[in-house]
């Protein structure tokens, strides 16, 4: 897990103001990683798109269900995680790695996400699957998977706060996450500070050219105009963030 320190409540709270492709527009400025990198594939969906953005610190752990655990069960394992929570730098995302090829049976359900919920945790991620999805979403608690299953299995967590791969990228325990309809993307910890002020700078650039579409009379030439304008100030942004470069 990164030794650098989490973000405040305060800024946490702005992170979660804006949707996770703002997110990826401003940490692509920052030119730190390839932009096909750092954002989970389509095979992890939100399972309540309607839900606001989830953002928090990933605690990982890996999980099967197609055969019986040598010992203990999974609501036993729910303690070895929630102990693990103090160590994050802020609240939880639970990450789950489904062992299982095909997926057997689902990672969670009602008991599992209500305990998540009422220890601090902001959400869950798997690549696997989810049942008791109504109970979930009255309780408002975020959740990503690669689908649903009606039932449990053999479910049981084989460890815990080791690195998983989730929607096609390595997660680390610790990562900083950021999600919501649209997918799942992790932010990097040396700019999670700035990434917030700058979503709201990249929101205002991309807004010239709706006003101008919003405009009596729009024609190509006016379009181009103010799509250059707003790459202009998309461009200032960037190196604004980049320190000047």
């Amino acid at each position: 897990m990164s030794a650098t320190p989490g973000l405040t409540p305060a800024q946490l709270a702005d992170l979660a103001k804006y949707d996770t492709p703002t997110i990826c527009n401003v940490v692509e400025l920052f030119d730190m990683r390839p932009r096909n990198a750092g954002y989970m594939n389509e095979t992890i969906e939100a399972c309540f798109p309607q839900m606001p953005p989830m953002v928090g610190y990933a605690l990982t752990s890996f999980f099967r269900s197609q055969s019986p655990p040598r010992g203990g069960d999974i609501y036993a394992s729910l303690t070895r995680q929630i102990e693990q929570f103090a160590e994050l730098p802020g609240p939880a995302v639970l990450v789950f790695q489904d062992v299982d090829h095909p997926v057997a049976a689902a990672t969670f359900g009602e008991v599992m996400c209500t305990t998540y919920k009422a220890f601090g945790a902001k959400g869950l991620i798997t690549s696997g699957t989810g049942r008791d999805l109504d109970q979930v979403e009255r309780i408002n608690f975020p959740a990503f998977t690669s689908g649903a299953t009606c039932a449990h299995g053999y479910s049981h967590i084989l460890a815990v706060g080791v690195p998983v791969v989730v929607g096609g990228i390595t997660i680390y325990q610790g990562d900083l996450l950021h999600g919501d309809r649209n997918g799942v993307t992790t932010i990097p910890h040396e700019v999670a500070g700035q990434v917030a002020d700058g979503c709201k700078e990249f929101a205002t650039a991309e807004q010239i050219i709706f006003e101008y579409l919003k405009g009596p009379k729009i024609t190509p030439a006016g379009f181009e105009e103010a799509r250059r304008a707003s790459m202009h100030a998309i461009e200032t942004l960037g190196k604004k963030l980049r320190g000047g470069k």
